[in-house]
């Protein structure tokens, strides 16, 4: 079984003192980092990515591959702004994670569905690229 090396990568990439000053300066307060959780699972016939997103409808989110890289991104809106929250815990705001996929995906191979707060993506292997050799000792 060939292993996957994924290498998540951030389009958004800011330098790390400006990142926090501008953010504070510019909070209004209800919008925070927000970055789904994702658990990636490798088996025989496919790569599973399933991302964390309580609260998120299907129609916030956004999945795009290109040139080997998944990448999934969207909005966590909060509920009401109007209330008057004591504390807000939970992330917010714009997100985008991307991945570096193995050569040996199918490409037009990928299903994804929404339930109960997580996003499975299921990447397929591309069974013309998994080749088993034996290697006889001599």
């Amino acid at each position: 079984m060939r292993h996957l090396i994924l290498r998540p990568s951030n389009n958004h990439v800011k330098p790390f003192m400006f990142d926090n000053f501008f953010d504070n300066f510019f909070d209004n307060g209800y919008e925070n980092d927000f970055s789904p959780k994702v658990d990636i699972v490798e088996n025989e016939k496919s790569f599973d990515f399933n991302f964390a997103v309580p609260g998120m409808k299907k129609e916030d989110l956004n999945i795009e591959i290109d040139k080997g890289h998944l990448t999934v991104s969207g909005e966590r809106k909060i509920n009401n702004t109007k209330d008057n929250y004591h504390s807000i815990e939970t992330g917010y705001g714009k997100f985008s994670r991307s991945f570096q996929l193995p050569e040996n995906i199918n490409e037009e191979k990928i299903d994804a569905k929404h339930q109960n707060g997580i996003l499975s993506i299921s990447v397929m292997k591309d069974p013309k690229s998994i080749v088993k050799k034996t290697i006889k000792i001599k």
